[in-house]
């Protein structure tokens, strides 16, 4: 596993419960800041098996990334019960929710 998928993994793991981060954010911090697309492919494919809090991430707008119906609505639950409001465009308030964690690779 390279570098930044590690850092990538931590800083995911990190999140805690009611706040998200967004997957550029994630991305410059472990060292890409041009890698949030890495950082979906990561999620999609390790979030079983390192046990990632893959509901908190989202887009840079503050919205739920998914289109299929069921894995917004999967993503969407698990958000409201971590007490986060999503309005009804599926969009978060960054202000009030967004993780920033203080820097981790100094």
């Amino acid at each position: 596993m390279n570098l930044f998928t590690e850092r990538a993994i931590m800083i995911m793991k990190q999140i805690p419960a009611g706040k998200v981060m967004s997957y550029g954010q994630i991305a410059a911090l472990a060292g890409s800041p041009r890698g949030a697309r890495q950082v979906v492919r990561i999620l999609h494919s390790m979030s079983r098996k390192y046990d990632i809090p893959w509901h908190r991430v989202i887009n840079a707008k503050g919205e739920i990334g998914f289109k299929d119906e069921q894995q917004l609505t999967e993503q969407k639950s698990r958000l409201e019960k971590e007490h986060i409001m999503v309005d009804e465009n599926n969009r978060i308030d960054l202000k009030k929710y967004r993780y920033m964690p203080e820097e981790l690779f100094s």
